[in-house]
């Protein structure tokens, strides 16, 4: 005999919309619901409630069934096409349930804006003393028998932001939940995970019933949540109505947070401890300032080691030598021991008088800074290499600390980071490595010395960290786009690199020529096959330091603007991954003479234009004439790297002395004048080159021709990749997002094409809005007060230049912004004086946007003090420039900038003026917002 087993119906249902050839599916834990095989899932089926589209499924289960589930958006052949955010869903049954009950869940579809309260970033930092971990997990079962014409409804709702000491009640239009008096209300039970709720006994001639969530503060304060009411009733056309109906009701819906940060990059910090260059214990400093400003977030820039080249080109933060080491810049030497001999701590002094300059000397502290821990670890290296601390550090980092150490070890031994010039060690294995970093090595001091520096870089970046956690400060790391082609990761994983290719981005408000950054591009079907596990690696290191992130250039997640590995330019690329113009296309819509559109078109009249009297001497040393006045370049300087050599090196080059740039310019100009650009991988395909129409290539074909290209060209750039870009972000963005739980921020200036917004908004990712970089089209200033909530809102940012500098470098369009932002009909003040400073800053606090984080050089030019030096040198970076050297520094010390409290008052009545959060904020049961209930009337 085989005793049965009780069984009970769950019903789902879930009210969303969907569009053509879309279905939804429940998938989760447990058999019954497919053990998170999405094709294996509960399928729903869709009907229409009123304005609503409700889809609904039912299984059953055994009655004490409990599982981990989510919702999926397929499609016909339950491909996995959007899912929920934030953690999976939890369905434990009530206590009670019986054989043969109806189990009615009510959900809710959780969007990414609602999961990003559960980030660390807020639930670690921010809310973290609201205290919803250490509270004591408490039941929801019922406290009286039932009768058959009873249905219990389970109220469920979470609530990330409640307030230290508050509670939460369900109140509403029957007596059993208070008759609309929040006093009176059903208190909901705290049962972990943000999650609060409570079972209630109606009659079924009592639905349907309106209710509303109600936190009650510690003082007694009551406050409804904003809204209309929420509403529940019975289904009487079911052949069996639910006993038990679920309520999963999302999140209590309050007002929008919103916060204030402020951006600096390390190096640029100065303090009284530092030698030349801003240091991670700094961070301390900046976040009591944080802290007395009203700010909540510190965002710095990428913080890796990028030693590539052994000169001041390596103060590039965005090329790094490797994704997870630390840059040695960035150490205090004074912090790595307490028993620093004398005459070592004289050393440190007078390096401190040495590199007290204005701007960083990138070179010159480095190597003091590693000479001075040289001499301290030749002291202590025993003592510290020993210790369980260090090789906790080491078991945890080793996959990637030994390759990295090997490395540095390599690059010095052969004087060069090119990897392909080591000989037998060009190619990485792991047995090469165990030798390289074996202890019976004569250079073994010489790799531990690289894990002594990493270990009390981690430790002294982990003790910011934490300050910053404890002072309720979110620390903002940055996550770059690319690595250095010469770089440990494309050495140790080359397969996961296009090695003969180079990351950029097309021209746009930072460089009307495009941007070459040099990083090679990402095999990203390589890196598919683990799961990206490269990536993951990466992200879980970055969440050792940092509760949020910024993920540099995030259009590259979509597409990525790829060059030839010899372009030395940004401006002849292609997107990828991207759909080609075929031969076969061009062919049917008449076009047909491929070379003529996709070699350089060099006529003699163009050589005379450009070059005037020297356009002799410029087409023998560089041009074949091929037919009568046409031209094409020589094999020696056929691409623009090969013309650059030539330009230095030519025997001839006494001819253009003094013009090289302008030589430089025009041959690059030669080259570049193309209508198609030929897939060197394809010859059958063809990109239409950025901006072609301002080609005099284009402008000499026929009329035919220039129609069709031109329809072409707008067809690639703005209309067939949209398919095709939205789901490659949505293959690797959402790995990036579930792999830790920092709040990501996406960069997402420049070219952007039409799904880069939908798709953010999908996934809970903030945008970026630059107000003189306006994302609307024909618009030239963007207005804070219609920025949207999902953003974070800046008046600059490191990539341009600061709003003094900006203010004073163009007299039109100072006027313009002066007359239709500020509303002046007066003549604008020639400098950015603190007046108009704080108007802009204040547009941007007032703004909806979650987060409004201000450059710390545009809040210090609110106080006359801090702007004695020139605007122009507070620049951070200078996009044009690819050999730009980063080195700007504070001209005060941050001890300084502590004393002033004048300033650090004004920022902070701007902060709350503006209604956003600030650390150490008095919050009431619903952190300043609902619907305020006074003897249970709103």
């Amino acid at each position: 005999m085989v005793k049965s087993l009780n069984t009970v119906t769950l019903i789902f249902k879930l009210p969303y919309y969907t569009q053509w050839g879309q279905s939804l599916v429940i998938a989760g834990s447990e058999p019954a619901l497919g053990s998170w095989n999405v094709k294996q899932g509960l399928a729903l089926s869709p009907v229409h409630q009123g304005n609503a589209l409700v889809w609904s499924g039912q299984v059953s289960v055994a009655a004490g069934f409990t599982s981990e589930y989510s919702y999926y958006v397929v499609d016909d052949h339950k491909n996995v096409l959007r899912w929920e955010s934030g953690n999976k869903k939890k369905l434990v049954l009530p206590e009670g349930v019986q054989d043969g009950d109806v189990v009615e869940i009510r959900d809710w579809w959780q969007d990414a804006s609602e999961a990003l309260f559960l980030r660390s970033a807020f639930k670690d930092v921010i809310f973290s003393g609201n205290e919803n971990a250490k509270r004591a997990l408490q039941s929801s079962s019922l406290s009286k028998s039932l009768d058959p014409e009873d249905i219990v409804v389970q109220f469920i709702i979470s609530c990330p932001r409640l307030a230290a000491g508050s509670t939460v009640v369900v109140t509403g239009s029957n007596p059993s939940i208070g008759n609309w008096r929040a006093q009176d209300g059903l208190k909901l039970n705290y049962v972990g995970d943000s999650i609060w709720k409570a079972n209630c006994v109606l009659r079924k001639a009592e639905f349907p019933i309106k209710y509303k969530y109600c936190q009650i503060s510690e003082a007694g304060i009551s406050s409804l949540e904003f809204g209309p009411n929420r509403e529940v009733d019975v289904d009487y056309s079911s052949p069996k109505p639910a006993r038990y109906i679920l309520l999963s009701d999302g999140s209590l819906r309050e007002s929008p947070w919103r916060g204030a940060g402020v951006a600096v990059p390390i190096f640029s910090i100065r303090s009284n401890e530092d030698l030349g260059v801003g240091e991670f214990l700094d961070l301390k400093l900046l976040v009591d300032w944080a802290v007395n400003s009203g700010f909540h977030l510190v965002q710095i820039l990428p913080i890796n080691d990028t030693s590539v080249n052994g000169m001041w080109w390596d103060s590039y933060p965005y090329s790094s030598l490797s994704v997870f080491a630390l840059h040695p810049l960035y150490l205090r030497v004074q912090a790595l021991s307490d028993a620093i001999p004398g005459d070592i701590k004289e050393e440190i002094l007078h390096a401190k008088k040495q590199l007290d300059k204005k701007d960083v000397d990138y070179e010159a502290s480095l190597a003091t800074k590693l000479k001075i821990a040289k001499k301290i670890f030749n002291l202590e290296k025993d003592k510290v290499l020993n210790s369980a601390s260090f090789k906790k550090f080491l078991s945890e980092n080793e996959e990637w600390l030994k390759p990295y150490a090997a490395f540095c070890f390599l690059r010095d031994f052969f004087e060069t980071s090119d990897h392909s010039q080591w000989g037998r060690f060009s190619q990485f294995s792991k047995e090469k490595l165990d030798k390289l970093v074996g202890e019976d090595t004569l250079h073994h001091d010489i790799i531990r010395f690289h894990y002594y520096i990493q270990y009390h870089l981690y430790t002294q970046l982990s003790d910011a960290a934490a300050y910053a956690r404890k002072n309720k400060v979110i620390l903002k790391g940055d996550l770059p786009i690319g690595v250095d082609r010469n770089s440990v990761d494309t050495w140790v994983n080359p397969t996961l690199f296009r090695m003969n290719t180079a990351t950029g981005a097309p021209p746009d408000y930072f460089d009307k020529n495009g941007q070459n950054w040099g990083f090679p591009t990402y095999n990203w079907e390589e890196m598919s096959k683990d799961n990206y596990g490269w990536w993951r690696a990466r992200l879980t290191q970055l969440a050792k330091y940092f509760t949020a992130y910024r993920i540099d250039h995030i259009l590259g997640f979509f597409r990525i603007w790829e060059l030839p590995e010899h372009a030395a330019t940004g401006l002849v690329g292609k997107f990828r991954p991207s759909i080609p113009l075929s031969q076969e296309e061009l062919l049917g819509d008449g076009i047909w003479d491929f070379d003529r559109l996709s070699r350089p078109y060099v006529r003699q009249e163009l050589l005379e234009e450009k070059f005037g009297s020297l356009w002799t001497v410029i087409a023998a040393n560089f041009l074949n004439e091929y037919q009568k006045q046409c031209y094409e370049f020589k094999e020696d300087c056929n691409t623009e790297k090969k013309i650059i050599a030539k330009i230095k090196t030519s025997p001839e080059k006494s001819l253009w002395l003094e013009k090289e740039d302008s030589i430089r310019r025009g041959l690059f100009d030669l080259l570049q004048n193309i209508v198609l650009i030929r897939d060197p991988e394809d010859s059958t395909k063809y990109y239409p080159r950025f901006n072609l129409e301002d080609t005099s290539s284009f402008r000499d074909i026929d009329e035919h021709s220039k129609n069709v290209i031109r329809r072409l060209y707008y067809d690639y750039y703005f209309a067939r990749q949209e398919s095709l870009w939205r789901q490659n972000a949505l293959k690797t963005l959402p790995v990036l997002l579930d792999c830790s739980d920092m709040l990501a921020c996406g960069e997402d200036l420049g070219l952007i094409p039409a799904c880069v917004h939908p798709v953010m908004q999908e996934l809970g990712l903030i945008g970026l809005r630059i107000q003189r970089m306006p994302s609307e089209p024909n618009c030239e200033f963007g207005i804070p007060s219609q920025y949207s909530y999902m953003t974070v809102c800046a008046p600059s940012c490191h990539d341009c230049s600061t709003l003094r500098a900006w203010w004073e470098e163009n007299e039109g369009r100072r006027s313009r912004f002066y007359k239709s932002v500020i509303g002046s009909e007066d003549e604008p003040p020639s400098r950015c004086t603190p007046e108009v400073v704080h108007f802009i800053v204040q547009q941007h606090f007032d703004a909806p946007s979650m987060w409004a984080i201000f450059p710390l050089q545009d809040l210090l030019a609110l106080k006359d003090k801090y702007t004695t030096r020139p605007a122009v040198e507070e620049t951070i970076n200078d996009p044009t420039n690819p050999r730009h050297y980063w080195r700007f520094r504070l001209h005060v010390p941050l001890e300084s900038m502590l004393e002033d409290k004048d300033i650090q008052a004004t920022i902070k009545e701007l902060v709350t003026s503006s209604g956003r959060s600030y650390p150490g904020k008095k919050v009431d049961a619903a952190g300043g917002s609902g619907q305020k209930l006074t003897n249970g009337k709103a």
